[in-house]
């Protein structure tokens, strides 16, 4: 992948202290807004660990100033043909997949994972997108013809109206769109809150759907903190939300939008376990941890942070896994490293002192990745992978969500010890299963209590046409994200029974209706 420079999509300039400082805006109506608010706050590049630009913080009645914009375009956009509203999402996808190079810079500056990590996110955003395309084939109606003499009942499927999206830090361009590109299709108009840590992306994307002929107002986005989310599930035209983030805020998100009378899908934290059975291929396990344990610095949902060994093999587990990690280099995304920096200084920090946590607990930290050796610069937000063996189950390090390139090993005793520590996890997103015994695999899917499972694949995100989202506290409502369940969130059905009457179709009868 080229190393371009990013564009900052959305951009004003405002004196600071001796010098002019980028500042991201809000997008509303097709067009750069300021907004009314005066807060702001830091944009950070974590590579080099400095502020590089501000991003506005809407008010209230910036997101007001959204929705109302989301609601004059919404009736028109609902009444545009399917045929051009397909138009649209295909020229989005021609010139996404067009400037892939472009926006992955851009998550890279921001975010700070490495430039072929991006590239990778980018391209299971696509997938969505591609879905979008299909919408027609998904939201087709039924219709029963002649339930009764004369009388035929057909369902359609409709937009919801006005939708929100608030997304998360890690994945900037991806979640969005998972979301954003389905609505759309489906004739909704969108307000979309991204993370206020890198926010140019969503920006960027909102400017090429207006190049791929979106209409201004189908898609807005404002940025902000708390007060910006709060306006979103409390403003009455917002008809529902979509949500990924961590466990405690995807519960206030959930219980807070439905007692506003809001439709929601809020997908929460996890604590993924990957389960390794005696008989694995143990080269092939170890290659996954690590892939799957310090991808994108571990801040993805669906890492791999608990690897549940078996007693028989885990010496032999745990040194392929750090002989493995020895290989890895850490540094600027730009570089061509295999891991970049955490997302801001605080962060890293909280990752930090989990080490901490763990030596206190009595587990034993094979590899510390508090003291990396870096390709970057020494100010970035670094944190080398880190390798903790014999964590017991009672320590934090094992039961939180770190959320960074912490890799736990539990020893266990076989199956059913893993299988026990797995499903009595508050968390029930994704697993895995590493075995050569089909036997066991089978049982395995069957018995885990999680909502997506892979068999000897560590991150089983589902390809675009089938649902992700997981269960227990991963999961707050029952609509998952994307996939045929993404369609049906977006959309409410109504049914409809028609009777074309002739003139010999009788009188009055007010009794009830009878099927005859």
């Amino acid at each position: 992948m080229s190393q371009i420079a990013p564009e900052t999509p959305s951009l004003t300039e405002t004196q600071g202290r001796g010098a002019a400082t980028a500042t991201v805006d809000h997008w509303i109506d097709g067009a750069s807004v300021a907004g009314t608010s005066d807060r702001s706050g830091p944009v950070y590049n974590p590579a080099l660990g400095v502020e590089q630009k501000r991003v506005r913080f809407a008010s209230t009645e910036d997101v007001d100033t959204a929705v109302q914009a989301a609601a004059r375009a919404f009736p028109g956009w609902r009444d545009t043909s399917i045929a051009k509203r397909q138009a649209v999402m295909f020229k989005f996808r021609e010139l996404l997949a067009g400037r892939s190079d472009e926006l992955a810079a851009i998550l890279t500056s921001e975010h700070g994972k490495v430039l072929s990590d991006a590239a990778g996110e980018i391209a299971r955003g696509l997938e969505v997108v591609e879905l979008a395309c299909a919408m027609p084939g998904y939201t087709k109606g039924e219709y029963s013809e002649n339930v009764s003499t004369g009388i035929d009942v057909y369902t359609t499927r409709q937009p919801v109206g006005v939708v929100g999206i608030i997304s998360p830090f890690n994945f900037p361009a991806m979640v969005p769109l998972w979301f954003f590109p389905l609505a759309i299709a489906t004739g909704n108009t969108v307000v979309l809150k991204p993370s206020e840590k890198d926010p140019s992306a969503a920006v960027w994307l909102a400017k090429l759907m207006q190049e791929a002929g979106l209409p201004d107002g189908v898609l807005n986005v404002v940025h902000g903190d708390k007060v910006a989310v709060d306006a979103l599930l409390h403003h009455p035209t917002v008809r529902s939300i979509s949500f990924v983030g961590s466990t405690p805020i995807a519960q206030y998100i959930y219980s807070t939008a439905t007692a506003n009378g809001k439709r929601v899908q809020a997908l929460g934290g996890a604590k993924n376990h990957m389960l390794v059975l005696p008989d694995a291929d143990l080269d092939l396990a170890a290659d996954a941890a690590v892939n799957a344990g310090f991808g994108s610095a571990g801040e993805r949902c669906m890492a791999i942070s608990a690897v549940l060994a078996v007693d028989s093999i885990a010496d032999e587990f745990v040194a392929k896994v750090a002989e493995r990690m020895a290989r890895l280099k850490t540094g600027d995304g730009t570089r061509g490293c295999d891991m970049g920096p955490l997302i801001t200084r605080e962060h890293r920090d909280k990752v930090a002192g989990y080490l901490d946590v763990a030596a206190s607990d009595g587990a034993d930290v094979v590899v510390d990745g508090r003291d990396p050796e870096i390709d970057g610069d020494p100010d970035g937000f670094w944190m080398g992978p880190t390798l903790v063996d014999k964590v017991p189950t009672s320590s934090a390090v094992y039961r939180d969500e770190i959320f960074g390139p912490v890799l736990s090993v539990v020893r266990v005793e076989g199956y059913e010890d893993g299988l026990e520590l797995i499903n009595s996890s508050r968390y029930g997103n994704g697993t895995a299963i590493f075995t050569n015994d089909g036997g066991a695999a089978r049982k395995f899917q069957r018995e885990v209590t999680v909502g997506m499972v892979g068999i000897n694949v560590p991150i089983p995100v589902p390809v675009a046409y089938h649902s992700f989202g997981g269960w227990k506290d991963s999961l707050f409502g029952d609509a998952k994200a994307y996939g045929a369940r993404g369609f049906d969130f977006y959309t409410q059905e109504k049914a409809i029974t028609s009777r074309w009457l002739d003139p010999s179709h009788g009188g009055l009868n007010l009794g009830f209706p009878q099927h005859d």
